[in-house]
């Protein structure tokens, strides 16, 4: 299988791009990515590019499966309206390319109560990811809406807040159902669930994704 992926420097992203070079089922990754990476591998291949000129790139988007772990924070983007270009425009973008260029899988990255009626504007902003990206009506689509994310290295202040938070409710037997995943674990499951497909439209949540990982161990 040909992998192909977006988002690949982040923390979810570089953790799959570690485990689809070590799996002997995809022989070749493309990469597609905004600043240049030091890593080389004979599956890999890195492309910079710039999202805002896809007839520089858009032939180069082929392959078996997507993986789409593109995504920015509020802080680092600056504001909504471009978080908004970065985790929806960018990302639909790509994936209507890809589906006109006859890749098959889609793999998404959303969110846990991601909506798009939800009040909340990332959760808004997810949620609306996903109904477009759905509309593209790819062979087969895998959306994956994880809870907090355990990252290496986190200095996410809020996401360091909730963790803790949520650590001790979890010891206590309470939202164990929003238990933190680690990424590496929802890298896995990612690649688990693009071999082993099972319907159209697969949306994997929660600790689904944590059970999904950990069976196949």
């Amino acid at each position: 299988m040909k992998a192909i992926i977006i988002g690949a420097t982040g923390a979810t992203g570089s953790e799959l791009l570690k485990l689809l070079l070590e799996d002997k089922d995809f022989h070749q990754i493309d990469i597609f990515v905004r600043r240049s990476i030091s890593l080389e591998h004979p599956k890999l291949n890195v492309y910079k590019i710039d999202f805002e000129k896809p007839e520089e790139w858009k032939h180069f988007v082929k392959g078996d499966v997507l993986f789409s772990c593109l995504g920015t924070t509020l802080k680092d983007a600056g504001c909504k309206e471009k978080q908004w270009k970065v985790d929806f425009d960018y990302q639909y973008q790509f994936a209507k390319i890809a589906k006109e260029n006859g890749v098959s899988i889609y793999v998404l990255v959303s969110s846990a109560s991601a909506s798009p009626n939800s009040p909340f504007f990332y959760l808004r902003m997810k949620g609306q990811l996903e109904e477009t990206i759905k509309q593209l009506d790819f062979n087969h689509t895998i959306i994956f809406k994880p809870p907090l994310l355990i990252r290496g290295d986190n200095k996410r202040t809020g996401e360091v807040i909730a963790y803790n938070i949520l650590k001790i409710l979890n010891q206590l037997g309470l939202f164990l159902s929003s238990k933190p995943l680690e990424t590496h674990l929802l890298a896995k499951a990612m690649i688990i669930a693009s071999k082993n497909i099972k319907n159209k439209l697969q949306i994997i949540e929660g600790q689904e994704i944590r059970k999904l990982a950990l069976e196949s161990t």
